[in-house]
């Protein structure tokens, strides 16, 4: 594990970075010419950002980035 500090202006950046990245990513995956091993690896990418994401916002700004996960299992 590795740790970081960051003044109040860094978080803030941190956090619009890592929003415009789940922003593009998330009209990147309703593209339909984009399909299987590319859009499931842009997928694990909306993860992991979203992950980061939440160890620099609240919550509640959080749940505005959730995605639904779609299965393809039935």
């Amino acid at each position: 594990m590795l740790g970081f500090l960051l003044n109040e202006k860094e978080v803030k950046e941190m956090e619009y970075v890592l929003k415009k990245e789940l922003e593009e990513l998330s009209h990147d995956l309703e593209d339909r010419h984009i399909e299987g091993l590319i859009k499931r690896a842009m997928e694990e990418r909306y993860q992991l950002v979203f992950r980061v994401l939440q160890r620099f916002s609240t919550p509640a700004e959080c749940v505005k980035y959730m995605r639904q996960r779609i299965s393809n299992h039935k």
